[in-house]
């Protein structure tokens, strides 16, 4: 188990799914009493010892977090995260899931007082089943980079970018990538329907496929394109509707074209 001292106190800034997934996790690895910055944040999300208030005017005197961690919508970041800078300690690390913010804008509504990692994770976090990708700031040191390791690794698996603007594409790949999955599922389930299958096992057929696969791909030292093709007997039904999902103007251009609109739009947020 995670000694106290190492992980925590933390000020959870929003406890919305992400944030909450991320909370979960930490009380898991023996978080140190902690505040959640969140008037609408569960009472069962927090233990005892932990505090939630509605305000950073609200936030105990003579806290001092070791990380905090910005969970709230990047629209409200304007709003909230200023009125914070003169709550927390200089040199606390602060720990961005904002999508679009970038260390700059984040450093200048903090008073450029606290060392900035940015990172984005995926929903399976829910489950400790993500993966997030983080960038750390110049002024992280060794230890806080450590720290933002073990309350990421709370979500699943983290990868480290050497650049900052690394940060737009993983928004677009790994971030949003469960909605394009999701739908992926829906229009499988939607299938079988129309073919006469019942709905109940048209969803179960769906997700097992999905859920299956996954694992498969994860367990297997194989890359993805082996595993396609071992599934793709010649001219059986599989390469048919490969046939057609893989036409030069079909899935491989549809999907590259929506991961580069979904990394512009993300490169916009950021302006």
């Amino acid at each position: 188990m995670t000694n106290r001292k190492n992980l925590g106190p933390i000020l959870l800034v929003g406890a919305g799914r992400m944030g909450a997934a991320l909370f979960t996790g930490w009380r898991a690895q023996n978080l140190a009493p902690s505040v959640l910055l969140d008037p609408a944040a569960p009472k069962t999300l927090a233990r005892a010892e932990d505090v939630i208030v509605a305000s950073p005017d609200d936030i105990p005197p003579g806290f001092a977090p070791a990380a905090i961690v910005l969970a709230i919508k990047p629209q409200v970041a304007g709003e909230v995260v200023p009125e914070l800078a003169t709550k927390i300690p200089p040199g606390a690390v602060a720990l961005s899931i904002l999508a679009g913010t970038t260390i700059e804008r984040l450093s200048a509504l903090l008073g450029g007082q606290n060392p900035i990692v940015r990172a984005m994770p995926n929903t399976p976090a829910a489950i400790g089943q993500g993966i997030t990708a983080a960038y750390a700031g110049p002024r992280v040191t060794a230890a806080q980079h450590a720290l933002c390791t073990t309350l990421l690794q709370a979500a699943g698996d983290v990868v480290w970018l050497d650049h900052e603007n690394l940060i737009d594409p993983v928004t677009a790949i790994s971030g949003g990538g469960p909605a394009y999955v999701f739908l992926l599922a829906e229009i499988l389930e939607q299938v079988a329907i129309e073919r006469g299958l019942p709905a109940a096992i048209a969803r179960q057929l769906a997700r097992k496929t999905i859920s299956g696969s996954g694992a498969l791909l994860a367990a297997s030292t194989e890359n993805a394109a082996d595993l396609r093709r071992a599934v793709t007997s010649p001219n059986g039904t599989t390469e048919r509707a490969l046939a057609v999902l893989m036409a030069h103007d079909a899935w491989p251009a549809t999907l590259r074209a929506a991961l580069l609109a979904a990394e512009k739009r993300a490169g916009e947020l950021a302006k």
